[in-house]
């Protein structure tokens, strides 16, 4: 795939960067591995030591010291530093250990990482555009210096399960657009991290002496609308035909956010949509092990907002196209919140809950209650509350169903509703689980289950690589069904054996790929796509895949 001279050290265009200026260009940068002639044309020449190393024994070595450093926060710190001086290498290192880094570089490290924040700062990445700014963000946005495809933006205000972290969610947009380089290929020099700082309503944050943010009370009402809009409009007109991803806004922000710019602009937001993708995929895996239909299941959230009413409504969607009326897929589907089981007739429902606020039932106060009372056949648990699935739970589901459903997606791990084992014991190892964190194999009776996580980075980065590829104008619904059926098909007998729902991770550029094929396959039916479908989909999607390597 072509690319500008500026990406490419073998360059020696007027116009490449040299000497010491390469070496403090991450895009650029291949510190000792730069080799004796590009030192001599390029200025390096005693601005390095004298060995010529590989790629390979560079990554040995950040892996050697990484993993003597005693904490994760501690790895965090340096493979941030390594993704500021060498994002070739960075990349190289996160591709071919997927496993071991993954969980450092995003969920559960990143939630304390953003917590820290001021504290661990060494290198600004991305952008911070503050309300302050109002006015001229069009203006600030040009400071940008490369071509962004790719946005995801957060205001901070719903950081994972932590709350309102305000900048400091800088750390949620550098995580994601990293696994979109490195498990889907999208080139790191075409994503651009975002911060909406609007400020917080944090008091620890405020009084932070370290908080890098704005030291004010949150924007709200039309100012808040009106600077977003202003955002929408700039970044679009800046980066035209960009994809621009929400992620980690509040509830009542990101359903606001989603339905004013979903029909006129390239958007989407990853805690509806795509938890909602990756949920139904793990759904379809649990019932292919029990030979359950999708249409006869009754699942229970736990959880009202965003991720529960997101899988809810890709779930109804599914259901449908099975062939139950959309009524009676309603009705299989029902959510808890923090007063209770969302009924009709409650006072104060928001939008959002209406539509499985189901009439005829009497209100109940606690979760267990509900299971006894609706005796579903799956729990999703996406409200953040840790240790919710008590062994009362899983026992009472084990009781109501010889293979229980049971999906603890809420992330960090210190939110997750139950860990793996726990899901296992008290359901005597007949449950089929899923995950928001990473949890090691568990051993039970003889058997050992090899739990994976529900993560979100095995659709979002499939579904932008597709639509950047097919230069889709819209995310749609469809295409995120799309997404979910091609994860479940990626998830192979021998997974389903040991009770893994999804793939292995190490597979996640090959499963992204195949997401994105599918993603790219209804932009052009649909005609959403900017031109008409090539002959071959895979081999354009392929051709855009960024490779690490220098």
């Amino acid at each position: 795939m072509n690319r500008p001279a500026r990406v490419s050290a073998q360059s020696t265009s007027s116009d490449t960067a040299h000497g010491m200026t390469l070496l403090r260009d991450p895009l650029l940068n291949k510190g000792t591995a730069f080799t004796e002639a590009e030192r001599d044309s390029l200025g390096l020449r005693g601005l390095l030591p004298p060995c010529v190393l590989t790629m390979e024994t560079q990554a040995e070595r950040v892996l050697t010291n990484l993993r003597t450093l005693p904490t994760d926060l501690e790895k965090y710190v340096a493979l941030n530093a390594l993704h500021d001086r060498n994002e070739a290498l960075f990349f190289r290192v996160v591709v071919d250990n997927i496993d071991e880094i993954q969980p450092i570089i995003y969920t559960p490290t990143v939630g304390l990482a953003c917590q820290k924040y001021g504290l661990i700062f060494q290198r600004p990445r991305g952008m911070f555009i503050s309300s302050h700014d109002r006015g001229q963000i069009a203006e600030i946005l040009k400071n940008w210096p490369y071509p962004a495809k790719l946005i995801v933006v957060t205001d901070g205000e719903r950081i994972l399960g932590l709350g309102d972290l305000g900048a400091n969610g800088m750390g949620i947009p550098v995580g994601k657009l990293s696994l979109y380089s490195a498990c889907a290929g999208v080139h790191p020099e075409n994503c651009l991290p975002i911060v909406l700082d609007v400020g917080t309503n944090n008091e620890e944050l405020l009084n932070d002496p370290y908080y890098l943010g704005l030291r004010e009370r949150r924007l709200t009402g039309e100012a808040y609308d009106s600077f977003v809009d202003e955002f929408m409009v700039a970044a679009r007109k800046t980066f035209p035909g960009v994809l621009i991803q929400f992620e980690d806004f509040a509830n009542h922000s990101a359903f606001k956010l989603l339905h004013k710019y979903r029909d006129e602009a390239c958007v989407f937001n990853d805690d509806i949509q795509g938890t909602a993708a990756v949920a139904l995929a793990g759904l379809f895996s649990a019932l292919r092990v029990n030979g359950g239909k999708l249409g006869d299941q009754r699942i229970l959230f736990l959880g009202a907002g965003e991720a529960a009413t997101g899988i809810a409504d890709l779930v109804v969607s599914a259901m449908m196209a099975e062939g139950i009326s959309e009524a009676e897929a309603l009705r299989r589907n029902w959510l808890v919140d923090s007063r209770g089981l969302v009924v009709g007739g409650r006072d104060g429902l928001s939008g959002h809950k209406l539509r499985y606020a189901h009439a005829g039932q009497a209100p109940i106060a606690d979760f267990l209650t509900a299971i006894k009372t609706l005796k579903p056949t799956a729990i999703i648990g996406v409200a953040a509350v840790g240790g919710a699935f008590t062994p009362e739970v899983l026992k009472a589901m084990a009781e109501l169903n010889e293979q229980p459903i049971v999906f603890a997606l809420s992330n960090p791990t210190s939110k997750a509703e139950c860990s793996a084992e726990d899901a296992y014991r008290y359901t005597e190892g007949r449950a089929l689980f899923a995950c928001g964190s990473p949890y090691d194999p568990v051993k039970l009776n003889g058997r050992t289950f090899v739990p994976r996580q529900g993560n979100n980075s095995y659709i979002f980065p499939g579904v932008g690589l597709g639509v950047i590829a097919s230069r889709s104008r819209l995310v749609t619904d469809e295409m995120f069904m799309a997404a979910a059926h091609t994860l479940a098909d990626c998830v192979g007998k021998e997974d389903l054996a040991q009770g893994s729902l999804y793939p292995a991770l190490p597979r996640i550029r090959e499963v992204s790929a195949r997401i994105a094929v599918a993603v790219a396959d209804v932009a052009y039916q649909r005609g959403l796509a900017d031109g008409p479908a090539p002959n071959d989909v895979k081999g354009l999607v392929q051709s855009e895949m960024y490779e690490p390597k220098y």
